[in-house]
């Protein structure tokens, strides 16, 4: 049974930095494509990045140059490296999995989703 557990969200002023971890389990990590996404209160569901199994990465105009993600494999973990955070960047965020690769931010590609983490940006 996949699992995808969040953590790492909270509260900080703009400018400050977060890590979200997304804890996975039950399928074989290191073959999957993860991906973040983010919803903020009356938007949709938007992708932030994604990684695929190769190590490569994308990411959304809005948050490149200031957000990273990365894997730790032997951990089965997800990392979002949230810097220079905006007000804007206030939304609940999720980790999302799918055995295919491809480093798309639709939602629709992924099969596997996390409950979510909450981040705030205060201005």
């Amino acid at each position: 049974q996949v699992q995808l557990v969040e953590s790492g969200g909270d509260s900080v002023q703009a400018g400050g930095s977060l890590r979200l971890s997304c804890a996975a389990s039950g399928f074989t990590y290191s073959v999957y494509c993860m991906g973040w996404f983010r919803r903020a209160p009356g938007k949709e569901r938007e992708g932030v990045a994604a990684i695929d199994s190769d190590g490569s990465t994308s990411y959304a105009d809005s948050v490149k140059g200031r957000f990273t993600i990365s894997n730790y494999d032997a951990k089965n973990t997800l990392y979002l490296q949230m810097n220079s955070l905006r007000p804007d960047d206030t939304a609940m965020y999720y980790c999302a999995a799918k055995p295919r690769h491809g480093r798309g931010l639709g939602a629709g590609l992924y099969d596997y989703w996390g409950q979510g983490t909450q981040v705030t940006v205060s201005s």
